[in-house]
């Protein structure tokens, strides 16, 4: 099976060929861990998520090495720290601030049924490799010191632009350019800054002082997966300047042509069709929607359009997405499963194709009903499972949702069995008293047949 990539470095979907079949890299750039994750900051998360559950039914779990880092050094947590750590050293109050908001985004992301990375270093356990760094760059004619600052020189690296594909112009134009007086070119930009005594710093060559934030991502990366490595991937945002200038860092750090041989980029979010912004009062937290909706139910609704794509999130789809999940709980979810379809993970193989995997998926559980039995059940429970979903019994998922919705379920249970025995007894009218006294409460009942034995068998929801 040909593993085929969308590269944004080539403009291609090009076929996998990784560096090391026995040591398959992936860095993607992780959280700046200051406030709650939005909504949007989840979409890479779950996208690359399924791209390392993939990888690793390719090439085996052992083989794969997935790195997502922190950003716990920055200027918005520098800020954070300062007002709510008044009094406190600046480097212990931004490792506080990181420790507690990074515990809560651990907490959220793995609410969304997404594997631990291999790897999550911390930006400022790696200063040492910053340093490292900067020091090739200058001894190599790349960057320069000034003014207690380091600077990387863009013109002196001609393949610069070549990730965006932007010439120098058009991106200084398009660029917010920081104007200083000790920069050589306007495009310029910061590899260490000083810090002051209210802001964290480490001691340098250059004085005491902080990293840009560039440079942190090609320090972890080059640490925990070497000089170049296979895919690096993040939203489509941090095409220009970040992943372009991790590029012009690391390639001229390293004397390599290449950091990643794969570049890939999620799509942009928007909620109920506008940009996502607190001034409209549309910013939502993973946490605030994990309030009233289940992690797979987030990570259905995400993956039911193609990564590359924007996509809009609305209430309308998550519903759709619940209604979906609650009936392959209810078909699905106790039976025993086995590897997954071949045909979801050649919809995956093909860029992540989620929706043609969902589409599949849909195709497993009209196929299961139809055959009965349980291997074509397994063959969808595998397959379910591969993608991050099931990890609940069907009760389980059931209760939830009755709980949620604040009716007294043992009650509603009493009733049902009660109309199922009126039922058994042929005694209709009892059942029909019973069914609507459940809907004046609220309550919607499904009979079918269990695929698996025949019988009828009743389950119940909020309407």
């Amino acid at each position: 099976m040909v593993l085929r990539l969308y590269n944004t470095l080539t403009r291609e979907k090009d076929d996998f060929r990784p560096l090391d079949p026995k040591n398959v890299r992936l860095y993607v750039c992780g959280p700046t861990v200051y406030d709650y994750a939005h909504i949007g900051n989840a979409r890479p998360v779950i996208v690359f998520d399924v791209l390392y559950r993939l990888l690793r039914q390719v090439y085996g779990a052992d083989h794969v090495t997935y790195v997502r880092n922190i950003t716990d050094v920055d200027d918005k947590i520098n800020a954070r720290a300062a007002r709510d750590y008044p009094g406190v050293a600046p480097v212990e109050a931004i490792r506080d601030l990181t420790d507690k908001t990074y515990k809560q985004f651990e907490a959220d992301v793995a609410a969304l049924n997404c594997l631990r990375p291999t790897v999550t270093p911390r930006a400022t356990e790696h200063i040492a490799e910053m340093i490292a760094i900067i020091e090739k760059l200058i001894a190599g004619g790349f960057a320069y010191a000034a003014e207690g600052h380091v600077l990387f020189h863009v013109p002196a690296d001609k393949d610069y632009g070549k990730l965006a594909r932007r010439t120098l112009d058009d991106m200084v134009a398009g660029a917010r350019v920081e104007v200083a007086p000790y920069k050589r070119d306007p495009m310029d930009f910061v590899l260490w800054k000083p810090s002051s005594d209210a802001e964290p710093g480490w001691d340098s060559p250059w004085g005491r002082g902080r990293p840009g934030w560039h440079i942190e991502c090609s320090a972890m990366s080059w640490k925990h997966l070497g000089e170049t490595f296979d895919i690096h991937g993040g939203g489509i945002d941090l095409v220009f300047p970040h992943h372009e200038n991790e590029i012009a860092q690391s390639c001229s750090a390293f004397g390599r042509e290449i950091m990643a041989q794969v570049w890939m980029h999620n799509g942009f979010l928007q909620v109920e069709g506008e940009k996502m912004s607190k001034s409209t009062g549309n910013f939502v937290t993973i946490n605030e929607l994990l309030a009233d909706w289940p992690g797979e139910v987030l990570r259905f609704n995400m993956l039911r359009t193609h990564y590359r794509q924007p996509i809009d999130w609305t209430v309308k789809g998550l519903e759709e997405s619940r209604k979906t999940l609650d009936d392959w709980y209810w078909f699905a979810a106790d039976a025993s499963d086995y590897k997954p379809s071949s045909r979801v993970v050649e919809a995956l193989s093909d860029d992540l194709n989620t929706p043609k995997a969902i589409a599949e998926l849909h195709a497993l559980r009209n196929q299961a009903q139809r055959a009965g039995g349980d291997d074509a059940r397994a063959t969808l429970v595998g397959s379910l499972r591969f993608l991050g979903f099931l990890s609940e019994t069907a009760d389980a998922w059931a209760a939830r949702k009755k709980e949620a919705a604040g009716v007294d379920a043992a009650k509603v249970d009493t009733l049902v069995a009660a109309r199922l025995a009126a039922r058994k007894a042929r005694d209709f009218a009892e059942s029909d008293r019973i069914r609507d006294e459940l809907a004046a409460m609220g309550v919607v009942l499904k009979d079918s047949k269990d695929p698996a034995t025949g019988e009828i068998r009743t389950t119940w929801e909020v309407g």
